[in-house]
């Protein structure tokens, strides 16, 4: 990551544990403040449905550990580069409807 990098988290309480703290604390992980009624932004998510749909449509679901990592770096890999693209493209109009609702809750 580099010297100068801020880690984001969405505020769910299994990252809000003492022991989340600590780990991030020990560390020297520096978070950024997120408040809890702030609209998810973070185009991973997008990604992440991605992986779950095509996790979901393969024929023979992964049954091990490493079934489950070698058939996400397969999906990783396929990701069209175009559904990449569209999300960077899409940050401009989620900001600016962010900002027209006063940081309320947004459409994906």
């Amino acid at each position: 990551m580099g010297l100068q990098f801020l880690f984001m988290d969405d505020n769910a309480p299994c990252h809000r544990t003492v022991a989340a703290e600590q780990l991030l604390e020990s560390e020297d992980i520096e978070r950024m403040d997120w408040l809890a009624r702030s609209p998810d932004l973070n185009p991973i998510e997008h990604v992440w449905h991605f992986l779950g749909r095509r996790m979901a449509a393969r024929t023979l679901p992964p049954v091990t550990i490493r079934e489950l990592r070698l058939a996400l770096q397969d999906e990783w890999a396929a990701m069209p580069q175009q559904l990449i693209d569209t999300l960077i493209l899409s940050m401009g109009r989620r900001c600016e409807t962010c900002l027209a609702v006063r940081g309320d809750h947004i459409p994906y």
